[in-house]
């Protein structure tokens, strides 16, 4: 999919980042960016089903960076995340 919104391309950047200690901080990012990509689409009712689509996918693909992330920190005996 071709990144048309912000939250794309945070999300994009999260899932290409390969600094653990930079890792965690673009999931928030991207976290930040598709709450409130929800919330404009709850003012004006929901937009497309797509977009939600696409946004349920790119929530459901940054917990699993994030359980990655935490796995991998546990696993150093560092917080990373």
């Amino acid at each position: 999919m071709e990144a048309s919104y912000v939250w794309q391309v945070l999300c994009e950047a999260a899932a290409h980042e390969t600094d653990d200690k930079k890792l965690s901080n673009r999931l928030l990012t991207a976290k930040a960016a598709i709450d409130i990509r929800l919330e404009k689409l709850g003012l004006d009712h929901g937009r497309t089903p797509e977009e939600r689509q696409a946004i349920s996918d790119a929530l459901q693909g940054l917990s699993v960076l994030r359980t990655e992330l935490e796995t991998r920190g546990a696993g150093t005996g560092s917080s990373n995340a």
